[in-house]
């Protein structure tokens, strides 16, 4: 399809640049992609997201769909256009959603009771492509099963099978030929099923693979053992992407498997709650420590929260419940985010990746405003 490519540095194992051209525009691999849900990053306009280095947003389908509605966004020119922004917009099937809400779940589809008013909803591998054609995402997502965490084995082999039926459907299902879609790898931490599943979505004319049901409350070893043991059976010559997963040192876990793309809230929920991340560390801004400290949030950092205000300040406006507090940690928190990628994708083009984990890994701390 002409709307969409995939460039990487090379085919092989481990961590590797790329360039995904999308009918939006171009992404850098390995991208960082905030979360949208309902059409925004909250407390930022679009060109402030922009700024902060975004090249890709994620929007959700089940969220839309329900409000303002499929139709709506479509009539507007697709998802892009109606939420104002200037790039690539991958969209979420509504899968993570069958796992989070507790839905009825069958061989068909999902039935849900809508968050919003309780009324029925119901999602089908069908329905997931057609609400995101309506959307006009860049990439849409394979409605898959996605089993909470602990999963044992006959539970997690149930879900591979089921995702990979939905998978097939969901080609079947296919109108749009500028719209690239993903397939899902579920399978738990078990070797032999990831692959499976892996081997069996590859056969299909899909335009990337992702990498599921990691990060739904299972420890961080299993979420590195899952990346692992699915990540060298995902087609070298697609985006392989992880989704759900954004703590700095497992996207370093992942990059060095040959991930591409990821996407997490933590940037955003962090930044509303007060929780900021720079190269040191993890700060609490709220912590009483930062009320007469007169410091950027980060030497170096060229956000416009550093380049503009103190710690002191931000304090002030989270421990008085300001909008504003939550709009400049978030656009600091983006812009570390974006950075890190910045610098993963140098190191890699330079072959010092090891070295640079190293020494991320070595200088970030967990909370460095501790005493």
């Amino acid at each position: 399809m002409a709307a969409f490519s995939f460039a990487p540095s090379h085919f092989g194992a481990g961590p590797r640049t790329g360039i995904l051209r999308t009918a939006h525009g171009e992404v850098r691999t390995p991208a960082f992609m905030p979360v949208g849900t309902q059409g925004t990053i909250k407390s930022l306009r679009p060109e402030a997201v922009r700024a902060a280095g975004t090249e890709m947003i994620l929007a959700n389908t089940y969220h839309l769909a329900l409000r303002p509605g499929a139709a709506t966004i479509a009539r507007a020119g697709g998802v892009a256009r109606f939420i104002g922004w200037p790039g690539p917009v991958l969209t979420d099937s509504g899968g993570y959603q069958a796992f989070s809400l507790s839905p009825s779940i069958d061989d068909d589809g999902v039935r849900f009771r809508s968050h919003l008013d309780g009324a029925p909803f119901r999602l089908t591998p069908e329905g997931a492509i057609a609400i995101q054609e309506d959307l006009g995402s860049d990439i849409a997502m394979v409605l898959d099963e996605c089993p909470p965490d602990p999963l044992d084995r006959d539970r997690a082999a149930s879900a591979v099978e089921r995702t990979i039926r939905w998978a097939r459907r969901s080609i079947a299902a296919r109108a749009r030929p500028d719209q690239a879609v993903f397939a899902i790898v579920q399978g738990g931490v078990h070797e032999d099923l990831r692959g499976a599943c892996a081997e069996a979505l590859r056969e299909m004319p899909f335009e990337g693979l992702a990498i599921g049901g990691v990060s739904v409350g299972e420890e961080k070893e299993a979420i590195h053992a899952a990346t692992s043991v699915a990540a060298p059976h995902l087609p070298a010559d697609r985006p392989r992407y992880l989704m759900g997963v954004g703590e700095p040192d497992d996207i370093l876990w992942a990059v060095r498997c040959g991930i591409d793309l990821f996407d997490c809230v933590i940037p955003t929920r962090c930044a509303r709650n007060g929780r900021l991340y720079t190269f040191r560390g993890r700060m609490r801004i709220r912590n009483a420590r930062f009320r007469k400290d007169d410091q950027p949030i980060e030497e170096g950092c060229d956000c416009m929260a550093c380049a503009r205000v103190s710690r002191a300040y931000l304090a002030h406006l989270h421990t008085r419940g300001e909008t504003l507090g939550a709009t400049l940690a978030t656009h600091h928190n983006l812009r570390f985010f974006q950075r890190l990628m910045e610098g993963i994708r140098r190191a890699i083009d330079e072959d010092r990746f090891d070295t640079f984990a190293r020494s991320f890994a070595e200088g970030f701390v967990e909370e460095r405003e501790s005493p």
